[in-house]
């Protein structure tokens, strides 16, 4: 891209160089936001939060204690087959969802928690992506990965989405989890 000018003005030469100057930091930014690691999403503040686990509700639903109450967390990006639903029985690979979920995240585990763009459904759960604080383990991609959830996309918290698409993809190739036991 050339941004020069040769009409011998100034002013008008550091306008041009100022706006293609922002125009060059603009992609620079872009170019570095789309070529973030796969697990991890741009920190909201200077410093990561972390909470301990207070216990699992079902494969994609969990409360954390966050500023001293509990807060329900429904994780982004990852849809467990039903265990709890009130109107719904339960689902194939459900309770294996879950009790895996369990396995990964007992109770007092602390989370590093990040958000997307929404915060809150429409339940009033957070919506959050959680690592395991003690080995960086991006839980709700673990769970496609491993073939306990498949992908589900909610605008506009599709940061991770093809990440998730792509897990799911390579688990179903390998029959992983419900792509063996529910087809």
């Amino acid at each position: 891209m050339s941004c020069a000018m040769s009409n011998g003005s100034t002013a008008v030469t550091h306008r041009v160089g100022y706006v293609c100057l922002s125009l060059s930091l603009s992609l620079s930014l872009f170019a570095c936001s789309t070529s973030t690691p796969k697990n991890q999403l741009p920190q909201n503040s200077d410093h990561p939060i972390v909470a301990p686990i207070v216990k699992v509700i079902d494969g994609d639903t969990v409360d954390i204690k966050l500023d001293g109450h509990t807060e329900r967390v429904r994780l982004i990006g990852v849809n467990t087959p039903e265990t709890k639903h009130p109107t719904k029985p339960i689902e194939c690979f459900g309770p294996e969802a879950s009790a895996y979920i369990t396995q990964l995240l007992p109770q007092g585990t602390k989370v590093r928690i990040e958000r997307d763009i929404e915060a809150r459904d429409r339940y009033g759960r957070m919506l959050l992506y959680l690592y395991r604080d003690s080995d960086n383990l991006f839980i709700n991609l673990d769970l496609v990965a491993r073939g306990y959830g498949t992908p589900m996309s909610i605008e506009p918290n599709t940061f991770h989405y093809n990440d998730f698409v792509h897990a799911a993809a390579l688990a179903e190739a390998a029959k992983a989890g419900l792509w063996k036991a529910c087809r």
